[in-house]
């Protein structure tokens, strides 16, 4: 067994008194389907395009998570054949959809890490979002869709595709309704992402 085998099942095992949880069973799987086809964050897009101010951030990453989807599942996945960690013996205790794609990368957990990126405007919403990625992330381990290598290998391919996405299209700090509309910041400032009110 080589280390990344060992440490896919070190991990797969410390999820097994959690799926013995009615409660857990009921976190995880629900995460896990409502980000299928990155659901839960396209709504989280949508509702942030309501506020006028924050809609350039939320079409940019809407349209970001789109090309990422094509990235990761039709091109990224295509370059490997990694097997699923599925066992059709084990019974599910709610429903799950079956993925037909390899299991590197997690595309849940690349979707996850990029919106939780692309998404907030502030650290105040990275504390909110990144933690929701990261129990998105570890449902796939806990329903037994993904190795958690995937999960991991997914996480930090969403982060660098998001941090990708905000040198190719920054937004403008004009708009930014927690700075003003003086103009007059510091040098530092024009150069970082908007800091808005989410």
């Amino acid at each position: 067994m080589s280390q990344l085998e060992r440490f896919d099942t070190a991990v797969d095992r410390a999820f097994e008194p959690l799926r013995r949880r009615r409660r857990w069973n009921q976190l995880f799987y629900s995460l896990s389907a409502l980000a299928d086809h990155s659901l839960i964050w396209e709504l989280l897009a949508a509702l942030l395009a309501l506020t006028p101010s924050r809609r350039s951030r939320a079409l940019r990453a809407a349209i970001s998570l789109g090309i990422e989807s094509i990235l990761v599942n039709v091109i990224v996945k295509s370059l490997f054949s990694r097997g699923r960690p599925i066992d059709k013996s084990y019974q599910h205790p709610h429903h799950l959809r079956y993925p037909r794609t390899s299991s590197f990368p997690s595309g849940h957990a690349t979707a996850a890490f990029a919106a939780a990126t692309l998404l907030p405007g502030r650290a105040l919403g990275r504390c909110v979002l990144y933690p929701l990625a990261t129990l998105v992330a570890l449902s796939r381990i806990h329903v037994r869709i993904h190795h958690a290598s995937d999960v991991l290998g997914g996480a930090l391919i969403g982060l660098g595709f998001a941090g990708l996405v905000r040198q190719l299209w920054p937004i403008s700090t004009s708009s930014d309704p927690c700075k003003g509309t003086s103009g007059h910041h510091s040098f530092l400032n024009r150069r970082q992402e908007p800091v808005d009110c989410l």
